[in-house]
């Protein structure tokens, strides 16, 4: 129904200032007025944090896993909770905390935002960037796969510290709550996300007391504060230091969390709650665990839940898996998300979006719903465990992270306008730590690893190969669909033409020429409407299109207009809404009298020079099971006249 194309905004596109002075300003102060930004600040504690604050089940058993090498001592347990402390501060404070929650496209943050602001410029440099982006994007799938697995399986093997008897069963619970997890999707989180804040809350208070409680009995341990202790620590392991960052980076994954879901509650509260609560609680935990294994190496089976007594540990396991469907419910919602905001970029075929709630970013996906909790369970009862599964996490997070920080350098060089050299200074310290990152990841490809490389590149096969294919369906009609304006200027000089008293809608996705539908009921009904509207939708690469600019009209020859809608990737398109605002330009519409006319493409693959055939037949197999226009754009039932038509690519 629309072109589809990712083009370059210039009409809509606010000027961007310096970088010191964005922050998502204006999306922030309005949310603060309407909630209050200690509610804003509850609400980012529970979607923002939950990936991250379900880290401490892990990693610290994951560091000194035995395969690495490392002694169990004093000296190498202080570097190591140094080196994840500095760790934080780096990569989650400074980078993303201060430098790129200023990256905001208009409020929104996340990986296709930050493309589409970062790609400006030349056609090669967009093109490259946005390829990237893709890529980023992409890969996000696999992190949504591969979280609810291991922080589900890492909260359930507490268990296993109860009793051993625990042990064959926590596999089949882990099973359990995932698919309740996911078939609970369709109810919406509007109710439930209203508990998040609190559970999560609650959750990094218990870290940082239960943490604090061993600082007080090993108070050497506040010795990893310094940065020094990190650098000796990495220093001592050579070359094996890619080993340790690869487990290192488990307390980091949930930090693209920050940028993500900045446009729902602003910089401020995701700030506010990061320093004023977050960090303290991980620190002071990771550091707990650290102090508990100097005294008890023994702990190191599983130092989370050894911080607790005997008679807590079952409160800490409810608790912890609590708090492990929080941060997988973070990720599920943000893969919805991503998928729409794909979709209307282009990226991927329309696909059935159900808003659970009035309130915005409240969405269920029913065909990615099912998908993913397909590869979660595969990897659930694949890995078995959440130690297997650690070699599976972070290679898709990483490459995330790497392409966030280098779409940022294009952001504050090209749109922030700094020079080369103060683009370079930003940046360059968190690419080469991304860098270190992304080689400690790829070390553990065979062990797991390609787990979510495989499924990245399978979604980044499909994102491209429908991006492209739809390009080359609009340049099939444009090139066999005679053109629009000769057309219709014949049909408006013959008054023999019998004219129906309704209006009719032709959507398309090249408005130059003649629309199908239009075609047809010349020829097969020899009819004409009174009101006929030639309809383009697009979608630009800002997050939202304010209604001053949604609608543009343009009389073309009597009875005959070209409408124009605009939407934003976040938008939530509303097309018989969205023609309401025709009234304003002079063209008012009966929705009562409008019939809509859409034209459904037939893909007919052919072997020439578009794309490689398997793609071709790909393309084809997604256009054939495409979501239904009328239900994408929200037409009424009945008013919709769908034709369809054969074309070969």
């Amino acid at each position: 129904m629309q072109a589809r194309r990712i083009k370059k905004s210039s009409r809509r596109r606010m000027p961007y200032k310096r970088g010191l002075e964005i922050e998502g300003g204006d999306k922030m102060n309005a949310n603060e007025s309407r909630q209050g930004l200690g509610m804003l600040t509850l609400g980012a504690l529970g979607v923002v944090y939950g990936d991250i604050g379900t880290s401490p089940l892990y990693t610290m058993k994951e560091v000194f896993n035995p395969s690495h090498g490392v002694p169990l001592d004093a000296a190498n347990i202080i570097g190591a909770v140094s080196v994840i402390f500095w760790a934080l501060m780096v990569v989650v404070t400074l980078k993303y905390v201060i430098l790129i929650l200023r990256a905001d496209n208009r409020g929104e943050g996340g990986v296709m935002a930050l493309t589409a602001l970062a790609a400006n410029g030349t056609p090669a440099r967009r093109t490259a960037l946005l390829v990237i982006g893709v890529l980023g994007a992409a890969l996000f799938y696999g992190d949504s796969v591969i979280t609810p697995a291991i922080s589900v399986l890492g909260a359930v093997e507490g268990l296993g510290s109860i009793t051993p008897a625990f042990e064959p069963y926590i596999v089949p619970i882990s099973v359990a709550i995932i698919v309740v997890l996911f078939m609970a999707q369709r109810f919406g989180t509007g109710t439930v996300g209203k508990l998040f804040g609190p559970v999560i809350t609650l959750w990094f208070t218990v870290l940082g007391i239960m943490g604090a409680l061993q600082v007080v009995s090993q108070p050497g341990i506040l010795a990893a504060l310094n940065p020094l202790q990190a650098i000796d620590f990495l220093q001592a392991r050579g070359w094996h230091l890619f080993l340790i960052m690869g487990s290192i980076v488990l307390a980091l994954t949930g930090a693209e969390a920050l940028y993500a879901d900045m446009g729902h509650f602003g910089a401020r509260p995701i700030r506010l709650a990061w320093t004023g609560l977050v960090l303290p609680s991980l620190a002071l935990n990771y550091m707990g665990q650290g102090a508990l294994l100097i005294a008890d190496p023994t702990a190191l089976e599983s130092p989370f839940y050894r911080l607790f007594p005997t008679y807590l540990l079952i409160p800490a396991v409810l608790l912890a898996t609590a708090a492990s469907v929080i941060a997988s419910q973070a990720t599920i919602s943000g893969a919805y998300s991503m998928t729409r905001q794909a979709i209307q970029l282009g990226l991927l075929p329309r696909m059935r979006i159900l808003n659970t709630s009035q309130e915005y970013g409240q969405i269920y996906v029913p065909l990615v719903n099912w998908v993913v909790m397909v590869a979660v369970l595969l990897a659930t009862v694949g890995f078995g465990s959440s130690s297997a599964l650690a070699s599976a996490y972070g290679i898709a997070v990483t490459v995330t992270m790497f392409i966030t920080t280098a779409l940022t350098f294009f952001v504050v060089h090209h749109v922030w306008k700094y020079s080369l050299a103060v683009a370079l200074a930003a940046t360059a310290v968190f690419l080469v730590v991304d860098a270190v990152l992304v080689i400690s990841c790829s070390l553990k490809i065979l062990q797991g690893g390609w787990f979510p490389l495989v499924m990245g590149g399978a979604i980044f096969a499909v994102m491209t190969t429908w991006r492209r294919g739809r390009e080359l369906l609009i340049d099939h009609i444009r090139r066999d669909d005679p053109e629009l304006l000769p057309f219709i200027t014949s049909l408006s000089q013959d008054d023999t033409a019998h004219r129906a008293a309704r209006t009719a809608v032709y959507a398309v996705a090249n408005p130059e020429t003649v629309p199908q539908a239009l075609m047809h009921n010349i020829k097969h009904y020899q009819v004409l409407h009174e009101t006929n509207l030639i309809l383009n939708v697009q979608f630009e690469e800002v997050p939202k299109v304010d209604e001053a600019h949604r609608v543009q009209v343009t009389p073309l020859v009597k009875g005959f207009w070209r409408v124009q809608v605009t939407f934003g990737f976040m938008d939530e398109p509303d097309i018989p809404k969205a023609l309401e605002l025709c009234a304003q330009q002079g063209l008012p519409i009966d929705q009562a009298a409008t019939s809509y006319f859409l034209s459904r493409e037939i893909v007919i693959p052919t072997r020439g020079t578009g794309m490689a055939h398997w793609r071709e037949a790909l393309f084809a197999m997604m256009s054939r099971n495409a979501g239904s226009v009328a239900g994408f754009f929200k037409l009424p039932d009945n008013g919709v006249v769908e034709l369809g038509t054969r074309v070969q690519i």
